[in-house]
């Protein structure tokens, strides 16, 4: 039943809304928005809905183009990848393939999939949650090519699923593999023929995003043992950092959390159960990358939600079991410098100046974020089960889902 900054510069925010979410992370991967005028207060009721209609379970976030939206979804031992209209939610058509789970997979905390598709050219990829990924054309949902990325690499299955979405670069499609196969691979986004290979390195459920250092383009991967750089046109390991425990008792290298890359040179990589937030400053020295590790600190912990860098401060939810509250974080030095109570494993977009957080309860908020905390200008529940995640914003028109639902919600001021 469908119901009808500092870290931003000026030319960013002056650049007309965006009108397409095509990936993991928004437009530039960062969580961060070209958005219209959002409204700074909402009705008692909430924002204005727009539609809400049932959807199957899954954690994977919706990306969006050309007024249509895709996400996926599992149904009994069944996974969709699917294209709905952005203006009603009628779903426009499915892919569907058959992904029964294998004897010891761990969902206790929810089904998949948990990765994120990809639009780029004419096709949409998808990944589930046994690394079976799918890219299909995105006006009709017919098959291109696939790719059973565990199966035919032999790679090591983390038990709790699949989680690393795909990433485009040029006319390729890359995603993680893991040992004893190649980390990464790189297909040619028309026909899945393999382009590139990395070293072996173990994999983990962080997806990897793109920096440019001395005029040069990496891809930046937070695998399970290492934070590592790759050279985008061939794959090969330009240099790694291990990850280590912050001296805890826990070091289960649960690495989920998307890397930050700040144009200073840092690079913020997190996660929980001991390993901790650190930064490395990265430095091209001709043909190779000198890195350095600023800072190492526990509290910096970002388990499974996104982290975001604007001037001088990181925030994120920091925290693994029990309540993560959302966190301020010095940059330079690793401090926290003050934690909000009031949204707890929150993921988070930024636009217009602005936060929209949501919480794993399905708590929306608007906050501008300040020295000293988040001024809260409005909160509204907006979501009934787990909301593990991340909002997209298109103009000001807001999608959001749960283990259940998805809905969308107008978050535009009045002329």
């Amino acid at each position: 039943m469908l119901v009808a900054d500092a870290g931003v510069s000026l030319s960013l925010i002056a650049q007309a809304p965006n009108q397409d979410w095509p990936q993991w992370g928004g437009p530039t991967r960062d969580f961060k928005v070209n958005s219209g005028k959002l409204a700074e207060r909402w009705p008692t009721s909430g924002p204005p809905k727009v539609w809400e209609r049932p959807l199957g379970l899954g954690h994977s976030a919706i990306v969006a183009e050309g007024g249509r939206l895709y996400t996926m979804y599992r149904r009994g031992e069944r996974e969709f990848l699917i294209a709905m209209d952005a203006a009603t939610g009628r779903m426009l058509w499915e892919f569907a393939y058959d992904a029964p789970y294998p004897p010891k997979m761990e969902m206790q905390y929810g089904d998949g999939p948990h990765a994120t598709p990809l639009i780029t050219g004419d096709v949409v990829c998808g990944t589930g949650t046994l690394a079976q990924l799918h890219c299909v054309d995105k006006r009709n949902g017919r098959l291109r090519w696939k790719c059973d990325l565990w199966q035919e690499y032999g790679a090591r299955r983390i038990g709790v699923g699949y989680s690393s979405s795909p990433v485009a670069w040029r006319d390729l499609v890359i995603a993680q593999v893991g040992e004893p196969g190649p980390g990464l691979i790189a297909f040619r986004r028309e026909d899945g023929s393999e382009a590139w290979r990395s070293p072996v390195l173990r994999n983990s459920s962080s997806t990897p995003i793109f920096i440019r250092l001395g005029g040069r383009e990496q891809l930046i991967a937070y695998m399970h043992h290492e934070v590592v750089g790759l050279d985008l046109e061939s794959g090969a390991l330009l240099w790694k950092h291990p990850i280590t425990a912050a001296g805890q008792q826990w070091n289960f290298h649960f690495n989920i959390s998307t890397p930050v890359w700040s144009s200073d040179g840092l690079l913020f990589v997190s996660s929980a159960y001991g390993i901790g937030g650190r930064v490395l400053q990265l430095r091209a020295a001709g043909d190779r990358t000198e890195v350095r590790q600023l800072w190492q600190e526990e509290p910096a912990r970002v388990h499974k939600e996104n982290a975001m860098r604007i001037g001088d401060t990181i925030y994120a939810s920091t925290g693994h079991l029990g309540p993560a509250f959302f966190t301020a974080i010095d940059a330079r030095s690793g401090r926290v410098l003050w934690k909000d109570r009031r949204f707890s494993h929150a993921s988070f977009l930024y636009a217009d100046g602005k936060f929209l957080i949501l919480d794993e309860d399905g708590k929306l908020g608007l906050a501008i974020p300040g020295a000293a905390g988040f001024n809260l200008l409005a909160e509204s529940d907006v979501l009934r089960g787990r909301s593990w995640t991340v909002p997209t914003l298109v103009g000001t028109r807001l999608y959001l889902r749960d283990r259940y639902r998805i809905v969308a919600l107008e978050l535009g001021a009045a002329d």
